[in-house]
């Protein structure tokens, strides 16, 4: 072996010696065969530190091989005579080469002398017996196929083809545009990747293959499996980052044009599927341009993973266009109804609730044309499309109810507002007078009565056309019943059995109760007390009209007057100076009471009355 083979795998033939050493202990009995290792163009480096080092690594080889039983303990000199012996280099030293070729000659000359190469010479046979020897030898040689060992030029192709392949991988790399490319290939997409990524590989590999042209076919073909192998593996990364920023491009491009397209009011169904086409072509070009020749990777893992993305993502803009549309929708469906809503339950009269059955129905029916010609495009099954007109539509009874519910909070103010505009303003709406000639008691029964039906207008939802007794029982339980004007007449129920005292009404569902029986009676009473001051003002205003209205004396007192002034009367008529002085003092009178507004004076009493007039 040469010198600068020892310790080395191949280049030392440890697995050739290893066979031997396993052959030889199961076909023959232990003999002494002499191993002689011949080093070539030994170095400086003494024979003495040489030799330790490979005696070591023969022991190595000995101690790792299988044993049969029986010789498991057994040392490698049962078996082997070990000699290591070196021979200068030729080219440096001829002379002394020679010599110790021919030394060595004269060792294999005299190989059976005592101590001589040939061993401990048992299992020597006589020269008759040799040709029988020779012919079991090889009948053994070709019946164990562990004897057959790896042709020379096998083992040369080996280790030439090795070393070959490793250096066209370590070329590689090194190589200074496969670096460049692979730089460039982490901040962005290369156009030509594959192709400038192909001829480089192409340029190693084909290097590989004249280089080993001479060499046994099998090997270097199985080495250049090797040498491909190992280079794809180095260079897959940068394949692998190129297919990522092709993914990457394609889905923010999908993206991009898939929202624009939704902006410019296009089908989203249509181009989704025009853009998902666009997209996937786009990536398979790329993958294309991509490719390695000397590869055979697949991106269909890649390209199933962008499918997936991009259905996640239409499907997520999908649901959020969805969703801005609907609430769209309500929130057109609530500027329709709130403001109407709340017009019709503060008027209270009985066309309310279906006044806002039929607002709500109209409302809905177009909100739900507007909503199904909005998702049009989106091409939604029917079972998904009636799913929204149906939660639209809830959404529409909801805006009544929630509606109806925040008037219901303010029914007592509402009932005050209303008990307000009746009782304080006539029926062409002006304010009223209160002169004697006023029925307060009539008033007060028609404003509460007006009241009475906005609560019973408030009390619950009527939404369904169901026909329900609230305002019955109300009118029943609250009062005696309606007079013959139509007035609620007040007074105590009639019935043994109070209908207030329940949570529900008769009829109605509890979900559509907005304020309970128990609730009404409550608030009536309160309504009641709150108004009683108003009234009061009422008929202190009128009696007091009456008061200012009434100044001449009493019937009898005129009657004593013409009795009594007949005579004075008579002297008038026969004096008609006195007349013209009496009118004087009378229109005198007239302006001074006038002016003074004396029976306003009156009205606050007549001692402020003088005290103003002192």
């Amino acid at each position: 072996m040469w010198c600068h083979d020892i310790g080395r795998e191949q280049a030392a033939n440890k697995p050739l010696l290893k066979t031997v050493f396993q052959v030889m202990m199961r076909l023959f009995s232990p003999r002494k065969t002499t191993l002689l290792f011949v080093i070539r163009d030994k170095t400086k480096t003494p024979l003495e530190v040489l030799e330790p080092i490979l005696r070591e690594d023969i022991q190595k080889i000995w101690d790792s091989v299988p044993k049969p039983p029986k010789y498991k303990v057994t040392p490698l000199s049962d078996f082997f005579n070990v000699e290591i012996t070196a021979l200068s280099s030729y080219e440096e030293k001829e002379e002394l080469f020679k010599e110790q070729v021919a030394f060595l000659r004269q060792r294999f000359f005299h190989s059976i002398v005592p101590g001589g190469l040939a061993g401990d010479r048992r299992a020597v046979v006589p020269a008759s017996g040799f040709p029988f020897s020779i012919q079991q030898i090889w009948k053994i040689i070709k019946e164990n196929k562990d004897l057959d060992l790896p042709a020379h030029k096998v083992m040369v192709a080996t280790v030439r083809c090795e070393e070959i392949a490793k250096e066209k991988v370590d070329h590689l790399t090194n190589d200074e545009d496969w670096h460049e490319l692979e730089k460039e290939v982490q901040s962005g997409p290369i156009p030509g990747f594959g192709k400038k990524l192909s001829t480089i590989l192409d340029t190693y590999f084909s290097s590989y293959d004249m280089e080993v042209v001479y060499f046994e076919e099998s090997v270097r073909t199985k080495k250049r499996q090797q040498m491909v192998t190992e280079s794809l593996n180095l260079v897959y990364p940068a394949y692998k980052a190129m297919v990522e920023h092709i993914h990457s491009k394609s889905l923010k491009r999908f993206k991009k044009e898939l929202e624009e397209a939704v902006k410019n009011g296009e089908g989203f169904a249509f181009a989704l599927r025009q853009y998902t086409e666009s997209c996937m072509a786009e990536f398979d070009q790329g993958c294309s341009d991509a490719k390695i020749e000397q590869a055979s990777w697949d991106p269909s893992k890649s390209r199933e993973k962008l499918k997936q993305e991009i259905d996640a993502y239409a499907t997520s803009l999908c649901a959020t266009q969805l969703s801005e549309i609907r609430s769209k929708s309500e929130a057109q469906l609530t500027k329709a109804l709130a403001e109407a809503v709340s017009s019709f339950l503060e008027s209270a009269s009985p066309d309310t609730w279906p006044s806002i059955r039929k607002l709500l129905k109209n409302e809905t029916e177009i909100a739900v044309l507007n909503f199904k010609s909005a998702i049009a495009g989106f091409e939604i099954d029917d079972e998904t499309s009636n799913e929204l007109v149906e939660s639209l539509k809830d959404y529409g009874r909801s805006v009544v109810e929630k509606k109806a519910r925040e008037e219901a909070g303010q029914v007592l103010i509402r009932m005050k507002d209303r008990f307000s505009i009746v009782f304080s303003h006539d029926n062409e709406s002006m304010p009223r007078v209160w002169n004697g000639k006023v029925d307060i008691r009539a008033i007060t029964k028609d404003a509460r009565s007006a009241s009475l039906k906005l609560l019973a207008v408030m009390a619950a939802l009527r939404l369904d056309e169901k026909p329900d007794n609230i305002e019955a029982t109300l009118s029943s339980a609250l009062t005696d019943g309606i007079g013959a004007t139509g007035s609620l007449l007040e007074g105590s129920s009639s019935s043994s059995v109070n209908p207030l005292v329940s949570n529900t009404w008769e009829g109605v569902s509890p979900s559509d109760v907005l304020i309970t029986p128990v609730q009404c009676k409550s608030l009536w009473r309160q309504f009641k007390s709150e108004t009683e001051f108003t009234v009061g003002q009422a008929l202190a205003a009128q009696e007091a009209n009456r008061r200012s209205e009434s100044w001449l004396p009493p019937p009898w007192v005129i009657v004593a007057l013409v009795v009594l002034g007949f005579n004075e009367f008579m002297a008038l008529l026969r004096n008609p100076i006195y007349i013209g002085v009496i009118f004087v003092l009378y229109l005198l009178g007239k302006a001074l009471f006038v002016q003074l507004d004396i029976p306003g004076e009156f009205r606050h009493g007549f001692a402020l009355w003088a005290l103003r007039l002192v």
